[in-house]
């Protein structure tokens, strides 16, 4: 196993999503690892938690990361949140982004949890996607 290819699957999601025009749009490219001091938007997009596990085998070494794109918004109800989530799982699921290291063998979408946070006044749906690499 390795956790080598974790900075280069985590440029490669976000790098997917900043550049489809669509949805850096919606969210008024408001796609971050950190959220920015200051107020956040009222719709904007984290990269989050990741579990990694290791795959490897004969061939060679290679990992199971499963991490989390997740859509917070002050909008009403949670249409706005669960459109701007179904871009991302579609820009996704299935993806085989081009690493720096090593290489996706596979990236596809888990799951989904929707929530209201807080007094309710920010609802956030937090998707889990799973990626298997393979190192070089």
């Amino acid at each position: 196993m390795s956790y080598g290819q974790s900075a280069a699957l985590q440029t490669a999601i976000y790098g997917i999503l900043a550049a489809d025009t669509v949805l850096s749009a919606r969210v008024d490219g408001a796609i971050y690892d950190a959220l920015p001091a200051g107020t956040p938007p009222a719709t904007f997009v984290t990269l989050g938690p990741e579990d990694v596990r290791p795959r490897g085998d004969k061939a060679g070494r290679g990992a199971l990361h499963r991490f989390s794109v997740t859509v917070t918004t002050t909008e009403a109800g949670f249409g706005d949140a669960k459109e701007t989530a179904a871009m991302i799982s579609d820009l996704l699921d299935g993806a085989t982004p081009a690493l720096t290291r090593g290489a996706v063998s596979f990236l596809r979408f888990r799951r989904a949890r929707a929530r209201r946070l807080g007094t309710g006044d920010q609802r956030q749906i937090e998707m889990t996607f799973e990626a298997r690499l393979e190192d070089d």
